[in-house]
């Protein structure tokens, strides 16, 4: 059963110019830069620092994967971009939640 997902998500790659190698590492590895900014981003409202830097951040590390899919790929089906749109969307709406949560919990 891996394998055969393995060669499906392989082929999929050849076929749209992504390696989804690269791509897997790009998601995972930006998660812990994602978390620093988040951490950086509530510790900066805090103390009443400006928010842009970590703002800018943690939102390159949300998209940096899709960015290099946008990017690099080629024929993709237009309904992978609104499902990365919708993803997108639901991540960022969830985030300003946590870090709301996170500014009042500890104020």
């Amino acid at each position: 059963m891996l394998d055969g997902i393995k060669e499906w998500a392989l082929g999929l790659g050849a076929q749209y110019g992504v390696n989804p190698v690269i791509f897997a590492a790009i998601y995972i590895g930006a998660i812990p830069f994602f978390a620093l900014s988040i951490s950086w981003l509530i510790r900066n409202f805090k103390r009443g620092k400006s928010i842009v830097l970590p703002v800018l951040c943690a939102s390159f590390c949300f998209v940096s994967a899709y960015l290099y899919l946008a990017i690099v790929g080629k024929g993709i089906p237009a309904w992978v971009y609104v499902f990365i749109a919708v993803v997108l969307l639901y991540g960022a709406v969830s985030t300003v939640r946590k870090v709301r949560t996170q500014i009042q919990t500890n104020e």
